[in-house]
């Protein structure tokens, strides 16, 4: 590396340590954040009911539910399980599984809601059920039927389908035809509401650098780093120490790298609300996810101009497919994080930023009957002291964010883009006269913020909710303080 004679430096300016101010920003685009539950209000025929929103139960087999085609009984967990699939085709074999016990009724016996689960009448009543409607005992499903199963082969993001045709027996079960439905058709007139938190022992990661780790906590905490620091329960974290492109014309010393932490609390958001009063579609619902961030990160020497967009190095992806169970009805959510480096330089300016970060996020989006789908995003982020040098003349900026994205059964309904940053810019000029004496004036400045923005996808229509015509931005959400700004004179 050739020795840089006019590289402008900045003695006495290393290592200043600096305060952060604090920061919180919350933007509902279009729409407020949806209210508590109300109070159950029965439908016309007085079904309608508050589900409870949950975990499905790890380490077992979650039990499909099966809303019957005669519509008259409420959808119920069944025995059935979906044994294979074919997305291509929309075959899938349907078995009966192990019965659960206490929660689904035998055949011929009344529900915990008073009705027969194949006939939907009450036992009182001594009505026979109607010809053709309920299922033979040898046929577990018929026309009509519609079946939400958790992740099962063929099927890794789960099944919400309805029964279009019984083509017949198979060595593993029933084999029918189905074709695409919407949570309406199993979830109908009832309501819930809820935050299930995943499960970081169910995330899987995919390093994309190298010098990337992954830790998570489940039970009294996972002990990381070298001062045996305790990782809160439900968190992930992954840790990233990369180099990024150096300018051309950098000294060996000035090699640009960022290294640090992101860790992750996230939860999901779901909300349905189907007691419309008799029109098509719920009255409302919400889907999103929401969590706890905090990061701590370095970017240091001089990073190579970027031309164009920000330089974006993702480093790690994540995937989960938790399954919430809403009432009877397993509600399978996919996740997706790709966690990121983004560099934004002009090639000129050497740094060593740290800074820790802190808060929270949401994003979703929020529907109602007459208004439609709108978009939801908020966020609240503190950042706490940082330590920085600035050298020479120029700017740069540096982040560590994530995109993600959260759908239903394997159909994206959100995405979102989130990263907080940190930005530099310094206008630092020397001088040196003939007798050999030199001079250093110029302003430098210090600045936090971050960005979240994202879109409403158009498969949020699996709520059963009418399908809009194009993706809806959340709108950018952006906000950025100072952290320090300074002056100097030699």
């Amino acid at each position: 590396m050739r020795t840089l004679a006019r590289r402008l430096l900045i003695p006495g300016l290393t290592a200043l340590a600096l305060t952060a101010t604090g920061c919180g920003s919350t933007s509902h685009t279009g729409a407020a954040e949806p209210a508590a539950p109300a109070a159950v209000t029965p439908s016309s025929d007085g079904t309608s009911q508050q589900l409870d929103v949950a975990a499905a139960p790890q380490g077992t087999s979650t039990p499909a539910a099966v809303a019957r085609a005669d519509g008259k009984g409420r959808t119920e967990k069944s025995a059935l399980k979906v044994a294979s699939y074919d997305r291509a085709t929309g075959r899938a074999v349907i078995a009966k599984g192990a019965q659960t016990p206490g929660r689904s009724p035998a055949p011929g016996k009344p529900s915990e809601t008073g009705r027969s689960p194949e006939t939907g009448k009450s036992p009182e009543t001594g009505k026979s059920p109607d010809a053709g409607k309920s299922p033979e005992p040898d046929k577990p499903v018929a026309v009509g039927d519609v079946i939400a199963s958790a992740p099962a082969p063929g099927a890794p993001a789960g099944l919400l389908a309805k029964v279009t045709e019984v083509v017949g027996k198979t060595d593993q079960g029933t084999e029918v035809k189905t074709a695409a439905t919407t949570l309406a058709a199993v979830l109908g007139d009832d309501k819930a509401d809820g935050k299930v938190p995943v499960d970081p022992a169910a995330v899987t990661v995919e390093p994309l650098t190298k010098g990337v780790t992954f830790s998570w906590a489940k039970g009294p905490g996972l002990t990381f780093g070298p001062e045996g620091a305790k990782l809160p329960l439900g968190n992930l974290r992954l840790d990233v120490n990369a180099a990024v492109d150096t300018a051309p014309d950098a000294p060996a010393s000035a090699g640009a790298s960022v290294s640090g932490f992101v860790q992750l609390a996230p939860q999901v958001e779901f909300a349905y609300d189907g007691s419309a009063g008799g029109a098509p579609g719920p009255r409302g619902a919400f889907l999103g996810m929401s969590g706890d961030w905090s990061s701590q990160w370095k970017l240091q020497g001089r990073a190579a101009a970027s031309t164009g967009a920000p330089k974006r190095i993702p480093f790690a992806k994540l995937h989960s497919s938790p399954v919430i169970q809403v009432g009877p009805v397993p509600v399978v959510v996919n996740l997706d994080l790709t966690c990121y480096i983004q560099v934004e330089a002009d090639g000129r300016v050497t740094v060593e930023v740290q800074q820790d970060v802190k808060g929270d996020f949401k994003v979703g989006g929020s529907y109602a009957s007459g208004k439609g789908w709108t978009p939801v995003s908020a966020s609240n982020v503190k950042s706490t002291p940082v330590k920085a040098s600035v050298t020479a003349t120029g700017k740069v900026k540096g982040a560590i964010g994530a995109e993600a994205s959260v759908g239903l059964y394997g159909a994206v309904g959100v995405t979102a883009d989130f990263a907080p940053y940190v930005r530099g810019e310094g206008d630092i000029k020397a001088a040196a006269s003939s007798d050999g004496k030199t001079s250093l004036e110029g302003a430098w400045a210090l600045y936090g913020g971050f960005d979240l923005s994202g879109n409403l996808q158009l498969q949020l229509s699996l709520f059963g909710t009418p399908v809009f015509e194009r993706k809806i931005p959340l709108g950018t959400l952006n906000r950025e303080w100072a952290l320090s700004t300074g002056h100097i004179k030699r």
